[in-house]
């Protein structure tokens, strides 16, 4: 583990004893490799194997890290058809290690963390990628009131607030002037399209490597990392997917970039869509470039506050500060693609 984020397993176990069914102390902390944001390690007891996810240290931006959140958004979804782990206890108490976690079931699976899944075969590939699709066909159909999740967000105006949100935490946490990035602030609220209404529980990072699927098959055990889970658009999970498989192959956050889709049984970006949107009773999706303009912008955003917490030696994964140098091409990319529009 990273010395900067030690705790006494001691302690946590002694807590755990007491708040925890069945669980049964001494413990081990591993921490996960990969993520960029919530520390999180694999527990392991002689009574059986966790999983603890955290809030890191230090001074964060406003709404960021919301583990109670997370937590939340699992316990909701236990009895649903999207794939979710079991969560145990929710810790609010900063005391025990440090900052707020909580504890769930570690399942043993597969990340795959190359979208080109060079470990597949090409039928696995295409079973992986509609599996991916109806992973959120399904996510997007859970009926919020029915779990619990009636204000889990605000109901209106989805995209005016997300650009206001990542635009102010953008400015927050950037450390050098970007006219790209300047460019899509000002661009985005001019070309929104108007509200449609569509409101679901939107992950927020839905990706291929937030999926756990099976050891042995092209299963999905489980939907990962609810952090920027929120009640939103279906199509800014949808067009935020679509926006990484975009990135090259050889970048920092593999994408398909420059692959060829058919030959490796992949399909297209084109084809994916129809999919979801046949699974959602949706004819098409007008305005599809402001979509994954505004994804790519919200994830630039993203990613300059995980550059920012490297560069103060508060983030949670050693290519946090790789992860920063990705803002400006995804910056450029999207006014790039402004410019392919026009």
């Amino acid at each position: 583990m990273q010395a900067n984020f030690d705790f006494d397993a001691v302690r946590l176990a002694a807590y755990l004893e007491i708040y925890v069914t069945d669980f049964k102390g001494p413990l081990t902390a591993d921490k996960f490799p990969g993520g960029q944001s919530n520390p999180t390690y694999k527990i392991t007891t002689a009574g059986g194997e966790y999983v603890l996810r955290r809030k890191p240290p230090g001074q964060l931006l406003k709404s960021a890290h919301a583990v109670d959140r997370e937590f939340r958004v699992l316990s909701a979804l236990a009895n649903s058809d999207v794939p979710v782990v079991k969560v145990y206890h929710l810790c609010e108490d900063d005391a025990v290690i440090g900052s707020m976690f909580y504890l769930m079931e570690f399942k043993e699976g597969r990340v795959f963390w190359d979208p080109a899944l060079p470990e597949a075969t090409n039928a696995e590939r295409g079973i992986i990628f509609d599996q991916m699709n109806q992973v959120m066909v399904a996510l997007h159909s859970v009926d919020v009131d029915a779990v619990g999740l009636a204000d889990y967000g605000r109901p209106n105006n989805y995209f005016a607030r997300q650009i206001d949100r990542w635009s102010k935490q953008y400015r927050s946490s950037a450390t050098e002037v970007m006219a790209d990035m300047d460019s899509l602030i000002d661009w985005l609220p001019q070309n929104m399209p108007d509200d449609d209404g569509r409101l679901v529980l939107a992950h927020g990072d839905f990706r291929l490597d937030n999926i756990m699927f099976h050891p042995s098959e092209p299963r999905p055990l489980a939907l990962l990392d609810w952090e920027l889970s929120t009640l939103g658009h279906p199509f800014a999970d949808l067009a935020y997917q679509c926006m990484q498989l975009r990135l090259d192959n050889g970048s920092i956050l593999a994408g398909l970039g420059g692959i060829d889709r058919q030959a490796l049984g992949i399909p297209s970006e084109e084809d994916y869509v129809a999919l979801y949107c046949e699974r959602m009773g949706l004819e098409s999706i007008p305005n599809w470039d402001f979509y994954v303009i505004f994804s790519m912008f919200r994830f630039a955003s993203i990613l300059q506050g995980v550059g920012k917490r490297a560069q103060e030696g508060n983030a949670s994964s050693e290519k946090a500060s790789q992860m920063g140098l990705l803002v400006k091409p995804l910056a450029k990319m999207a006014v790039e693609l402004i410019s392919c529009g026009r």
